[in-house]
């Protein structure tokens, strides 16, 4: 064979090498963008959707573990991380963040032995902790933003026929029934969730990943996303959640048309201290309770003044220490108590004391409660005024910064901080998470 001959094949096999290398690169992306989107799907849909509400919450319901919870994320923590090992860059995984939330979870971890139980909350932390290894995961697998914008929007788009299928074709199983005590709420949508009051704030936020998706370039999906969201936020009945939404989305958008996400950040926190003192505020100070009582039909939050001024009462009682992850509400510390006739509600069996910042200072005690907010509501604004001077970087910022803005007014009524697997804590944490991530670099655009 002549020397043309063999420099002319040896061209044709390099360019084959270079065909199939770019062939298994396609492959590892499209995988990549599947594992993002599949995860983000089945972290908001849950491991059982549409699960029937417990019938009780109470002194006598039984405290165990969920062997489906265990599990699955078991499988589901192992799969994200070795797609991560293999699938992203090591300088990627490293600007994850991860100094702060070892932070969080060691004081967690701490608490537990305040616990009556604390086999209990320590299993309880290990599934956030393996959820969280998902949450990177979504994040981290895509190549670039396009990648990341598709895979988000898929989710939501399957999470939301899913649900709509369910509301058609099996509706009691989605909306809240005339039995049992939330009698009240019947015929309010649920949807795969346990209750209105959860559902409406992960449709909320899911509505903000529509936005984010219209103003990505996919109209059609991420303006179907938010009308669908809408609708299922109306019809929830979750007034405070319906208020809450516009809101947060507006505060982002108003720092944005600015040019100024100082903006933003500034009225964020105005909105914040006004809420604090027409919630917890209302418990603390008679003035306070006034301005309410002016200000709002129900002042009392439908009794939830009462649970506070309990939870605030049991916070004195303990301030250094608290009373450990998951170690008061359903526990002997208050499941043990005579039950009081005059209240509104029956301490023994609600779940949360419906304000994440009650709770955390109930778990954690005051010094770690300030610690877990700081990391997880504060730090994340700073996170956020950093990531928006990069123009790649704003629109993925705005999107997170609306879902933590959000989730902070929803904390003011409702707990969600390092609730396990809880789809308003995942995504949440995606957030929080996402803006370290974008505080330390730049995404790619395509």
């Amino acid at each position: 064979m002549s020397r043309t001959g063999r420099i002319a094949d040896a061209a044709e096999a390099a360019a084959a090498q270079g065909d199939d290398a770019g062939d298994a690169d396609a492959r590892l992306r499209r995988l990549a963008l599947a594992l993002s989107g599949f995860g983000l799907f089945i972290l908001i849909l849950t491991l059982q959707p549409f699960s029937v509400p417990p019938e009780s919450t109470g002194p006598s319901a039984p405290n165990t573990g969920n062997l489906v919870n265990q599990i699955g994320y078991l499988v589901l923590g192992g799969l994200y991380l070795a797609a991560m090992l293999r699938l992203t860059p090591r300088p990627v995984l490293a600007r994850l963040g991860l100094g702060s939330w070892l932070a969080i979870f060691a004081v967690a971890l701490l608490s537990t032995a305040q616990a009556p139980d604390p086999e209990a909350s320590i299993r309880g932390l290990l599934l956030g902790a393996i959820a969280l290894v998902v949450v990177a995961g979504v994040l981290v697998l895509p190549r670039d933003e396009a990648d990341f914008a598709a895979g988000a929007v898929d989710a939501c788009l399957a999470v939301l026929v899913i649900v709509y299928g369910v509301l058609v074709f099996a509706h009691p199983l989605a909306v809240h029934g005339a039995e049992g005590a939330e009698g009240v709420h019947a015929g309010e949508w649920r949807g795969h969730l346990s209750h209105k009051n959860f559902a409406a704030p992960v449709f909320s936020m899911m509505a903000m990943i529509g936005i984010y998706g219209w103003r990505s370039g996919l109209r059609w999906r991420g303006g179907l996303i938010v009308a669908l969201c809408l609708v299922f936020v109306v019809n929830s009945g979750s007034k405070t959640t319906l208020g809450f939404l516009p809101v947060a989305v507006a505060v982002v958008l108003l720092g944005r048309l600015a040019g100024r996400p100082g903006l933003a950040v500034a009225l964020h926190l105005l909105l914040v201290a006004a809420l604090a003192c027409l919630t917890l505020g209302t418990v603390l100070s008679q003035p306070l309770h006034g301005l309410a009582a002016a200000l709002l039909s129900d002042p009392s939050y439908t009794g939830r003044d009462e649970i506070w001024r309990f939870g605030l009462s049991h916070v004195a009682a303990r301030p250094w220490t608290g009373y450990g992850y998951a170690g008061f509400w359903q526990t002997p510390v208050v499941t043990g108590l005579e039950e009081n006739y005059e209240a509104s509600w029956d301490v023994r069996g609600i779940g949360s004391g419906h304000s994440s910042y009650l709770d955390a200072l109930l778990m954690f005690g005051i010094p770690g409660g300030l610690v877990i907010l700081w990391l997880l509501l504060v730090r994340p604004l700073r996170n956020y005024l950093a990531a928006a001077r990069h123009p790649a970087n704003r629109r993925l910022a705005d999107l997170f910064a609306m879902i933590v803005i959000f989730m902070t007014y929803v904390g003011m009524l409702e707990s969600f901080l390092l609730n396990r697997s809880d789809p308003l804590w995942i995504l949440f944490a995606l957030a929080v998470m996402g803006l370290e991530l974008l505080r330390r670099l730049r995404v790619r655009s395509g």
